[in-house]
């Protein structure tokens, strides 16, 4: 039968989604004020791209987690794909993406496939589990919130003992705080060698554990999201190192 039925077809597309993270290092005035302004300008380049179904151009923070101390020099680029083949198109032709990565003095991206999801970004859920996740394999997890406007001091005065809680935490590869919009809209990315070691902080690590006790106890988040990701390729250089052997 040549035409398929949008139920038929969901299966496909749920199989064949991916989402990409791309990370951004920018150095100089020039380069710098030009990646600040994509954070409107982009949005055009980024609506007229096939098969990229929802995408969010990130700023980052000074630290591993939630920060309010922004950093100017790095940028996330987060978008859930249709398949790897309309990734891989844009990574190598898209104008937009080519000029990011020209501008940049380092760039690496992951790709991933999404396991776990729980609530809504920007009222939607765009990530489509599709992978099981295995104890001992890699994971990235997502958290991002929307604060509440009455409740910003009270967030900010004891987030930053969860950032610190990360440092050299055994089994974290790579983290960063992003965000949407400063102080209000946060995310954190955080890569772990395997998900036991993840679940080892997310459960045992006091501070995590008080963070999320006084989220549910004094009602933060305005909206929030989880979610867990099996990463299956990295490619770029950060810090000056190849990227593949994070996975």
């Amino acid at each position: 039968m040549l035409f398929r039925t949008f139920n038929e077809l969901k299966p496909y597309c749920i199989m064949n989604q991916i989402t990409t993270c791309t990370f951004l290092k920018i150095e100089g005035l020039t380069n710098k004020w030009w990646a600040f302004k994509q954070m409107q300008i982009g949005i055009r380049a980024l609506n007229r791209v096939e098969g990229l179904s929802f995408y969010k151009l990130l700023g980052s923070g000074g630290k591993k987690g939630f920060s309010a101390v922004p950093n100017f020099g790095t940028y996330v680029l987060l978008c859930v794909w249709d398949s790897e083949e309309n990734a891989q198109e844009f990574i190598t032709n898209n104008a937009f993406y080519l000029s990011y990565a020209q501008k940049s003095s380092e760039h690496f991206t992951i790709f991933l496939k999404s396991a776990e999801v729980h609530g809504k970004w920007a009222g939607t859920q765009p990530f489509k589990p599709a992978e099981k996740l295995e104890l001992e394999k890699p994971v990235l997890v997502l958290t991002r919130a929307t604060i509440r406007f009455s409740k910003l001091i009270s967030f900010w005065r004891r987030v930053g003992k969860v950032s610190q809680s990360l440092d050299n935490y055994r089994g974290l590869s790579f983290s960063i705080g992003v965000g949407e919009w400063p102080l209000i809209q946060q995310a954190t990315l955080s890569l772990w060698k395997t998900q036991a070691e993840m679940l080892d902080y997310a459960y045992t690590n006091p501070k995590h554990k008080e963070v999320v006790m006084l989220t549910r106890k004094l009602k933060w988040y305005k909206e929030e999201m989880f979610a867990r990701f099996v990463p299956y390729k990295a490619e770029g250089v950060w810090e000056g190192k190849d990227v593949k052997n994070l996975i």
